[in-house]
């Protein structure tokens, strides 16, 4: 059963009439020097409740989008952060002092710190509509007229709280999140003749998703394996893959299309899903609520999962704004865990191209601020790279992140000619992210105790090189371990070595023998009985 769309037609034109207001202040937002805006981020994880308990420490990744903080860099510049839950003290701290040229109090009194203080499992920007008396606060709070909202995505719970805000949303309407979905992408893709796997639209059952995918076998009779997506599935998280190998006794060539259907009902049962605790009796029944896909899984030696980024201004105008090789893991390959930027130079332009193309529809679609394109590219083995789209995302991705705390904390450019980002003094910047450094000896870490380690081996990001690390999910460390950190550097190298030195004191920080409590410690320091330094 396919969702029903619950917001109006009037509402959506209410809507989109309040998001025509966006031209003129995204003009003006744009003089970084003399931005005069306020900034109200809804950092919500809009989306299927069910399959953000896939990811590890989701409570927390409403920080993910605290590079708006270095927002406050433009002096006249005002935000507001709502979240669920409070956020450490030490975490606001550690984002304000990033700023370059700006004193720490200045910035602090611009910014306004709200939250909810309701830890349940419901987005956050439902909780907030739920709180007449917290509205009336953030509207109070805000130069409505100077005013915008920014999102992790957009649904027809954002679209509800920027009309009763009166406050325009930068970001896709509702009934643009469609080209966001697994189906969707592939329909923007036939669009734009953007080369992408076969396989299937939308489905709604099992008996469809069972028959879609012989279909997809008898079309290719050699095809080695199949992916089955959920079709708002995120991180590669709500993805299961098939291996048609060791089923072909049950169908071989020259089957029946009853036969292949039959077989394939049956090994349904043996999915490998890329989510842990996943199995097919809970994956099936979410199909009737978010639908799924079938799609040929893209084989090769040499792989790699490259993405581009693009955004689509208040304009109409399309931006593309960085590209990446994005680091996969999990049981097949199929999950986020981090990026490369920029992604291999043999394919950084082509993707920019595609991005472009994919932008640009998207746009006359009525589809707004950011995107993402992700890839499989396969070595041909004569140093040309097969490119296949597999999905677009209408969000703040894991890429996101690391993008704009380089871009903010450097106030430079990305240059579309070469793929790279330069500084103001025109030196390129290369980096390594990631948004899952997780271990289990990191548990029990708090921010301040991160913050101590950052500062004892000079970790932190130097404004003077513009070198070194920014971290972010600090939230997530205490409890699950996890952490996300973007590593910079002046080559792709230097990066590299930045990001796995991070790791490095890491892991010692937290070995066995440095947490024995009878041993001694050169850091110790004397601490009074409230918890306060002599």
């Amino acid at each position: 059963m396919q969702k029903l769309n619950i917001f109006s037609n009037e509402q959506t034109d209410k809507f989109r009439n309040l998001q025509l207001t966006l031209s003129d202040r995204w003009n003006t937002f744009q003089e970084i020097e003399n931005s005069d805006a306020d900034i109200l981020v809804i950092p919500s994880l809009s989306i299927d409740q069910g399959e953000l308990k896939k990811i590890e420490g989701f409570e927390h990744y409403e920080e993910r989008l605290l590079f708006y903080l270095i927002q406050l860099q433009n002096p006249c510049t005002r935000l507001i952060y709502i979240t669920s839950m409070p956020m450490h003290p030490s975490v606001i701290d550690y984002y304000l002092q990033l700023l370059p040229g700006i004193p720490f109090s200045h910035a602090r009194n611009r910014l306004l710190l709200l939250s909810t203080y309701d830890s349940s499992a419901k987005p956050l920007t439902q909780k907030i509509l739920e709180r007449p008396r917290l509205l009336k606060q953030i509207h109070q709070a805000l130069r409505v007229e100077k005013s915008f909202m920014v999102c992790y995505n957009s649904t027809e719970l954002e679209a509800e709280l920027s009309l009763k805000l009166k406050v325009p949303l930068f970001a896709a309407a509702p009934d643009s999140q469609i080209w966001g979905t697994k189906s969707g992408s592939r329909q923007i893709f036939a669009e734009s003749g953007v080369p992408f796997p076969d396989g299937c639209q939308s489905v709604w059952n099992d008996a469809d998703l069972a028959q879609a995918a012989a279909e997809l076998w008898e079309r290719q009779p050699t095809l080695k394996r199949i992916v089955v997506k959920l079709n708002e599935g995120i991180s590669g998280e709500g993805n299961a893959l098939l291996d048609l190998r060791p089923i072909l006794n049950l169908a071989p060539p020259g089957s029946s299309h009853e036969e292949r259907l039959t077989a394939m009902s049956e090994c349904f049962k043996t999915l490998r899903f890329q989510a842990k605790e996943e199995n097919w009796e809970t994956f099936s029944l979410k199909i009737p609520e978010l639908g799924a896909i079938v799609e040929a899984f893209v084989e090769g030696e040499v792989k790699r999962s490259p993405s581009v980024q693009g955004l689509i201004t208040p304009n109409g105008e399309v931006e593309i704004l960085s590209t990446h090789d994005q680091i996969l893991g999990g049981p097949d390959g199929q999950v986020y865990l981090g990026c490369e930027f920029p992604a291999d130079e043999t394919y950084r332009l082509q993707l920019q191209q595609i991005g472009l193309k994919v932008g640009k529809n998207l746009a006359d679609k009525g589809a707004l601020e950011r995107f993402a394109v992700d890839f499989i590219a396969v070595d041909n083995g004569d140093g040309q790279w097969d490119l296949q789209a597999i999905e677009i995302n209408l969000r703040k991705g894991g890429t996101t992140h690391p993008f704009m705390s380089l871009k903010l904390l450097t106030n430079g450019r990305y240059e579309l000619s070469t793929g790279l980002f330069y500084t103001q003094q025109g030196r390129p910047k290369y980096y390594m992210a990631t948004d899952n450094l997780q271990k289990d000896s990191y548990r029990g870490l708090l921010p301040n105790d991160l913050m101590d380690i950052i500062a004892r081996h000079r970790l932190h990001f130097d404004t003077g090189t513009e070198t070194g690390t920014v971290f972010h999910l600090m939230g997530c460390l205490s409890q699950f371990g996890k952490l996300g950190l973007t590593s910079i550097g002046n080559s792709p190298q230097q990066a590299e070595e930045t990001y796995n030195k991070v790791i490095k004191v890491l892991d010692k920080e937290t070995s066995s023998n440095n947490n024995d409590l009878s041993s001694s410690s050169e850091y110790a320091f004397p601490m009074t009985w409230d918890g306060s330094s002599c």
